[in-house]
């Protein structure tokens, strides 16, 4: 028996320890990065703190939703036929919800064996990149971009093989580059449209030179589509699944942004395959299997799920779009007055803008990470680092806010470059 005045026992006889390999996942996470810049804020500052970081505007007025979607999960609730179990796969009426949803924009139906609900678009990464590991695999992913696919990437052991998006061209892919990146392990290619960093909505065309490039290549599309219809541009919304004639595509989705509930963490996994390729390579019975050993979203979310998709009116979304679009507008207009940042592209979908950092007209900036943090102190506004992006001396800026809050946000940006500038 060990001696109790022993006050640092020997570590060596315990035969567990960290977890390496979620450690270097867990460095990638977006989250993490933020709060790196939260722990920057001033405790007892004098100014409310105003969050320009994050693509979740459920707490401003502006961006709640709908009553139809807090009625029917209240409905779900009190049914009490929702306290079970769900098949992991999902509810059928759910599934059957999504299919249809989906449907209306593809050129061909899905059915209900084509859905499988998850606990948010970021589970539903996970399972695709889990689906997709093996000995030397390596999938291509778009920089800038959504960080939770390398976190995935890592914790799988899945080679990340990265492709720029071209800001003067409006964030369009090299596609040049990704044929050069791609071998024989090369399983997929990751595109988000509309863009989440960028702000960036595809077009036709380019959505269908990156079908073409994929099928040349042997490997198919993970088109991430969790901001889908949320456009105001002059580019519509364009699922990648219109394109499942010429290459598979797995197209993750969710409520969270459209509906701006993404608390209830509610997503999909869609095979817009209308040849059936994942299911004859096995891909989808990957994802069933993967399904089985791991978590569902809440049973009373799915029962809820028909009500929402179903009886929401255009004029919520119409509202949500009208807001976002004036939003972005004074973003833009903002930053182009601010000269150490440059906006390449305006945006025209989801959420964010991504603006570049000129660290020629600062002093006392090291690189954007010390930028956000410097801000967060100062000024008690938090936005993203591009590092946490892969686009170093970039920023990340949402423009999903109260209108007052985004100004006063953007205005403080202002003041806090101007104070750093050189003289």
């Amino acid at each position: 028996m060990e001696k109790e005045n022993d006050a640092k026992p020997s570590l060596e006889r315990w035969k567990f320890g960290h977890n390496k390999a979620m450690a270097m996942a867990g460095s990638r996470s977006l989250r993490g990065a933020i709060n790196k810049v939260i722990t920057c804020l001033e405790e007892t500052g004098p100014r409310p703190v105003i969050p320009l970081a994050n693509g979740d505007p459920s707490v401003f007025p502006s961006f709640r939703t709908t009553p139809i979607a807090e009625e029917a999960i209240v409905e779900a609730v009190r049914s009490a036929q929702y306290n079970n179990y769900a098949p992991t796969n999902g509810l059928l009426s759910a599934r059957w919800v999504v299919a249809e949803y989906l449907s209306k924009d593809l050129p061909y139906k899905l059915c209900p064996d084509d859905i499988f609900l998850t606990a948010g678009c970021s589970q539903a990464i996970d399972i695709i990149v889990s689906a997709l590991a093996r000995p030397d695999a390596n999938i291509l992913l778009p920089r800038p971009g959504f960080p939770m696919f390398e976190a995935r990437c890592m914790y799988n052991n899945v080679e990340m093989r990265h492709f720029d998006l071209i800001p003067e061209q409006g964030w369009k892919p090299d596609l040049d580059q990704v044929e050069k990146l791609a071998d024989e392990n090369t399983a997929a290619i990751v595109v988000c449209n509309p863009n989440n960093p960028c702000g960036s909505v595809f077009k036709y065309h380019h959505m269908e030179e990156i079908a073409k490039t994929a099928r040349k290549l042997g490997v198919m599309v993970i088109s991430d589509e969790v901001y889908d219809h949320l456009t105001f541009g002059s580019n519509p919304f364009i699922p990648m699944g219109v394109f499942g004639d010429i290459v598979p595509v797995l197209t993750l989705g969710a409520i969270s942004k459209r509906w701006v509930v993404p608390g209830w963490r509610l997503g999909w996994i869609a095979a817009t395959d209308p040849k059936g390729i994942l299911r004859k390579t096995k891909i989808v019975d990957s994802i069933r299997s993967i399904l089985d050993i791991t978590t569902d979203p809440a049973t009373f979310i799915q029962g809820a799920l028909p009500q929402i998709i179903e009886k929401t009116k255009d004029d919520f979304f119409n509202n949500i779009i009208n807001v976002l679009r004036d939003a972005a507008e004074i973003c833009y207009n903002k930053i182009k007055d601010i000269k150490c940042l440059t906006c390449p592209h305006k945006p025209e979908g989801s959420m964010f803008v991504m603006v570049k950092l000129n660290l020629s007209y600062l002093a006392d900036i090291s690189d954007d990470i010390d930028f956000c943090s410097k801000l967060a102190k100062e000024e008690s506004v938090i936005i993203c680092p591009g590092s946490a992006l892969s686009m170093k001396n970039w920023l990340r800026i949402t423009f999903a806010a109260e209108q007052t809050s985004l100004i006063v946000g953007l205005e403080r940006l202002k003041l806090f470059c101007e104070r750093h500038e050189k003289n």
